[in-house]
């Protein structure tokens, strides 16, 4: 899943977030209405706050774990969030988009963000695709 997502980011003109979502769409953890959802979160929301990488994939947790759904479960939605933040936290230190890319422009950003987009999507393949066995 995440040579697919790197593929999209580097590629073929998706954003971090969108490449992350279109990945788990690839891979049947989530519909492909999430995609659209996903496109805001790009740049840490045009502010530069929340990686756009961690974003979309906990789109993607929630489309799984999130209340309403057929086996939704807020406890376990919660669960999984804290444990991918946790899990990329401990790759890359910080969730913020403005620290993880600082000083960085153009293709050398553009290469940095490659490495999040495959590391979140690396993450939530492995938190997602092992309580739904797809």
């Amino acid at each position: 899943m995440k040579e697919k997502a790197v593929e999209y980011y580097i590629n073929h003109g998706y954003s971090c977030s969108e490449s992350v979502v279109r990945a788990a769409i690839d891979e049947g953890l989530c519909d492909e209405s999430v995609l659209a959802c996903a496109t805001s979160f790009s740049g840490g929301m045009s502010s530069g706050c929340l990686c756009g990488a961690v974003a979309g994939a906990q789109l993607v947790i929630g489309y799984n774990y999130g209340r309403g759904n057929a086996k939704g479960n807020p406890v376990e939605a919660r669960l999984k969030a804290k444990a991918f933040v946790d899990e990329f936290k401990s790759r890359n230190k910080v969730t913020c988009c403005k620290a993880l890319s600082a000083g960085l422009e153009g293709m050398d950003r553009k290469l940095h963000c490659s490495k999040l987009v495959a590391d979140a999507s690396e993450i939530l393949e492995q938190l997602v695709k092992v309580t739904t066995n797809v």
